[in-house]
């Protein structure tokens, strides 16, 4: 492992020089960044993916949808369309991503687009809804053609980004010292319980700037919920004796770790992030889960993954086998709680638009 640290290092310090050559044109203004007179909230990540972006975000519309008009906007990576897109009730992932489809499931009063050009997206969002109030922008830290008001960075607690190195070595977008863009830092996917000294140790780890708030969340898990239109054999057993977990995320170590209390045994199919689902995966799927020999078994995944099955033919594919997603949500520890929220709500609050 080392030899291979070695032989990538020098690829490492030369994809992390041209990000921060691109970054500094940025900051010197040479490459021009727009900002918007109403509250633009950024949340992303210096990694690969696998920090949580999208609950964070969901977290953030129920915060502030009550009392201000929200609509969120990304990139619906992974869709088979281009440009400018509003999801509906009626979306799927092939045209706004699975992200998309998830949260327009869930806040349905909620603006949820999606544009590659987030300049032009947010443009289109004011122009096509005037009414709105706060833009979210989902995954959106090194797009710097956009100038956000407030700059949430994620990092987990497991991978945290002083620990990481640049691609392909690590993966990091960028070099660490990109982190100082960032208004907010989140520790994300940290235990349900969190000690001073875990405080303590990370926030030395971490060196937060003056201006940096520095706050820690973790991932709570919903019940099993059956997958939406697939009708499924029998109901949840009461004792589960093996689970077929199916995913396609970056990091499924916090679903392992939750569903590892519900039985002694179970058997995985890892797909990559994002994987759209073809019929010779279901079937697969199907084929594993007949061939386990044993009674009260169940299959599960995640709902990002059952967000990708609002599709033609699978429904059919699927039809009669005990299939559920987890649904998760995002908690900010108690002792981080009122301070996190008053500094999202104050900010919006604080800078209302002319729009």
């Amino acid at each position: 492992m080392k030899i291979l640290s070695f032989i990538l290092y020098p690829f490492a310090l030369l994809y992390g020089l041209i990000v921060c050559v691109r970054n500094k044109l940025f900051d010197w203004g040479i490459m021009k960044s727009q900002s918007f007179d109403f509250p633009v909230i950024s949340v992303g990540n210096l990694s690969v993916g696998g920090t949580g972006k999208t609950p964070h975000v969901e977290y953030l519309i129920k915060l502030l949808k009550d009392d201000f008009k929200v609509a969120t906007l990304s990139r619906g990576y992974k869709r088979n369309t281009k440009g400018y897109l509003e999801a509906g009730i009626t979306s799927i992932s092939d045209d706004v991503g699975d992200e998309s489809v998830q949260k327009k499931q869930k806040f349905r009063e909620v603006i949820v687009s999606v544009d590659e050009n987030r300049v032009h997206g947010i443009k289109k969002i004011v122009g096509d809804h005037p009414e709105t109030e706060v833009v979210i922008l989902d995954d959106a830290f090194q797009h710097r053609s956009v100038k956000p008001g407030l700059n949430i960075l994620l990092t987990d607690f497991h991978k945290l980004y002083p620990e990481n190195y640049p691609l392909p070595m690590g993966t990091l977008r960028e070099f660490r010292s990109g982190a100082k863009r960032a208004d907010i830092i989140v520790i994300t996917k940290t235990f349900p319980t969190l000690s001073p000294i875990t405080v303590r140790r990370i926030t030395k780890l971490i060196k937060p700037c003056e201006h940096q708030g520095l706050y820690f969340s973790f991932i709570k898990h919903g019940k099993l919920t059956p997958v939406p239109g697939i009708e499924a054999a029998s109901e949840l057993p009461h004792k589960i004796n093996t689970i077929l977990v199916f995913t396609g995320i970056a990091n499924m170590y916090p679903l392992d770790e939750h569903l590892g209390k519900m039985t002694n045994h179970m058997e995985k199919l890892h797909f990559k992030d994002h994987h759209k689902y073809t019929t010779r995966d279901l079937s697969r799927i199907r084929d594993t889960f007949e061939n386990i020999f044993t009674r009260d078994k169940i299959i599960v995944t995640t709902e990002k993954d059952a967000m990708r099955l609002f599709l033609p033919k699978i429904p059919d594919i699927l039809k009669g086998l005990p299939i559920y997603y987890v649904p998760i949500e995002i908690k900010i520890h108690k002792d981080f709680r009122i301070a996190f929220n008053d500094q999202i709500v104050n900010y919006v609050r604080e800078n209302p638009g002319n729009n």
